[in-house]
């Protein structure tokens, strides 16, 4: 379970203060996942990172009762001046998990070909992209962040086979996703959630979620 209690989160723009989450409280069950709207410019990543860990609330408590991942396309982790290969067999001996195993699975699900055994740095953004998705589905959590939907690739294997493993583990996982379109949110949520103006409208369904984000972002 991942848990916000009265969570506020603000930034000084320098001309003034952008609030992000004004004593939000909300819950995510294992076995529910959570779709979020939110338009642009309005803390989608601010509000994932929080959920990851990343960054810290001004007020109130974050309870993290289960294995949650990084979000999706966080580079954080990883080092630039070292290959795929060694990046991924060091996360997973920081995870507790067969770096042979790891190592294969990240191989096989990015396509990268030789370019799986040259530094990150060389690569570009949608290679880097590949790589940490690849490297987020290897590993086991019990939520999984995703900021946007799948990542800025336009490699249709890859797509491919990612949007099949995202969709096998949706069974056994949970997934909350964020995100200014509805459209992206359809196949993965169960339950929706509108971010506006430092509020969260909770509702049971995405249908209910995206009548108050159209009446909202079109009114």
């Amino acid at each position: 379970m991942l848990e916000f209690v009265n969570v506020s989160k603000s930034f000084w723009t320098g001309t003034q203060r952008k609030v992000i989450l004004d004593k939000v409280s909300f819950r995510v069950e294992l076995g529910r996942s959570l779709g979020i709207l939110a338009p642009n410019g309005t803390g989608k990543t601010t509000l994932i990172n929080m959920m990851a860990g990343l960054e810290k609330p001004d007020e109130g408590e974050i309870n993290r009762m289960c294995n949650i991942s990084f979000p999706l396309g966080f580079m954080g982790g990883v080092i630039s001046k070292v290959s795929a290969m060694e990046n991924s067999r060091y996360i997973a001996r920081l995870y507790g998990l067969d770096p042979d195993y790891v190592e294969a699975y990240c191989r096989w699900l990015c396509g990268l070909g030789e370019y799986f055994d040259q530094p990150l740095g060389t690569y570009s953004a949608g290679m880097r992209a590949r790589f940490s998705f690849a490297l987020m589905l290897a590993l086991d959590f019990d939520i999984y962040l995703i900021d946007e939907g799948m990542p800025g690739t336009t490699d249709v294997e890859f797509n491919r086979k990612a949007g099949a493993i995202l969709e096998e583990r949706l069974r056994t996982t949970t997934i909350i996703i964020v995100s200014h379109q509805a459209a992206t949110l359809e196949k993965f949520a169960r339950s929706a959630a509108v971010l506006r103006n430092g509020r969260l409208y909770m509702f049971d369904t995405l249908e209910e979620a995206k009548q108050l984000y159209d009446y909202e972002t079109q009114g």
